[in-house]
Order: structure tokens, then sequence, then C-alpha cells
């Protein structure tokens, strides 16, 4: 097997799984992703997951259409950051400067950008656990998009190269979501979360 024996902390010895484990998975419709060799599983996304998902996919699709810096990519992408630690986020961009992570089969590395969309099933680990993968792995901006408050929580990394309190953008405060890491982008939170 291509696992290896850690011990968890009643001290018994668990099995922490590997991306060659990952590829066995059954393809069933749901995420599965793993997070330092522990297997996650998320039920499908809803109706106003996919809608959101859908829009900023193609507002980025579109920017870098025009602004060729980087490609925008939608789950489910393989995206193995460690030998313990693939996840599919919703959507991620690599900008040209990392082009070499992309390979045939997954993204390989940390992206410059990485968005969640929270759904009752991931809300926890979305907020806390993968926040903490991306920051370990060098994730440049970590967007957390929240359909039942229609907010977007900001991370980007400060000088000391973790990630800052995040900056919350609301649609209710008509904010616009712009990032450095794609000048000119521009994300109207008003009409985004109609």
């Amino acid at each position: 097997m291509t696992g290896h024996q850690h011990t968890d902390d009643a001290g018994g010895s668990t099995r922490r799984l590997t991306y060659a484990d990952f590829r066995r998975f059954p393809n069933d419709g749901r995420r599965h992703e793993l997070i330092n060799g522990e297997h996650a599983v998320t039920a499908s996304p809803n109706k106003r997951h996919q809608r959101l998902s859908v829009r900023l996919t193609v507002a980025l699709g579109v920017f870098l259409d025009a602004n060729p810096i980087g490609e925008v990519y939608h789950a489910p992408l393989d995206c193995v950051l460690s030998f313990f630690d693939v996840v599919e986020p919703d959507l991620l961009v690599v900008t040209d400067e990392q082009r070499e992570i992309l390979t045939k089969r997954n993204v390989k590395g940390a992206p410059a950008l990485v968005v969640e969309i929270l759904s009752d099933s991931s809300q926890a680990r979305d907020k806390r656990t993968k926040r903490a993968l991306y920051e370990r792995v060098g994730v440049k901006e970590y967007w957390v998009i929240d359909p039942d408050t229609d907010c977007v929580s900001v991370y980007r990394r400060g000088a000391a190269g973790q990630f800052r309190f995040p900056e919350t953008l609301a649609a209710s405060n008509a904010d616009t979501l712009m990032t450095p890491l794609l000048p000119g982008f521009g994300l109207d939170l008003v009409k985004f979360f109609l």
C-alpha cells in the first residue's frame, strides 16, 4: 500500500492516505479530498452554489480572455498540494508565472488564487481546515464565498507570509471584489449574488 503510518492522539496507529489512494476513490458525484492524509467527502453542491460557481467562472474567464495573464479552472480538478493533501477547490486561478504547476492530469502545487463556495456540508472545513492548508502551501489569495449572507471573505498574504485577517465584502454594501493578482478585474457583488 502507498499510505504511511502515523500515531493518532490516542496513541494508536492510523494510515495516512496519499494521492495514489485518492485516485482509487469512486467517481460517485461527491467531492473526495485528502487533507493531511485524511479522506473528506462533501455532497454534491446545490443549485445556488452551482449558479455562483458558474457566474464566477464566466467572470474570471472573460477577464482572463481579454487579459491573458492566467487561467481559471473549476471543480472537479485535482489540486495536489502535497503527498497527503489533494483538494478540489470550487475554482482556482493559475497565473502565467506558475504555469509549471499545470500537468495533463491535475494542478501540482499551490495556485495563486483558490475559491471555495460554502455549503452546509463544507462550511467548517472550508473556513478552518482548508484555510490553514492553503496558507501552509503558499496560496496567495483565498476567497470564501458565503451564499447565505451574500458575502465574500478575502484572505491575502501579509508581509510575514501568512494570511492576514480577512477582508469581508458584501452585496448589502454594494462592494466590488478586486484582487492585485488580476489588475483590472472587478466583480459587482450585487449582480453576482442576484
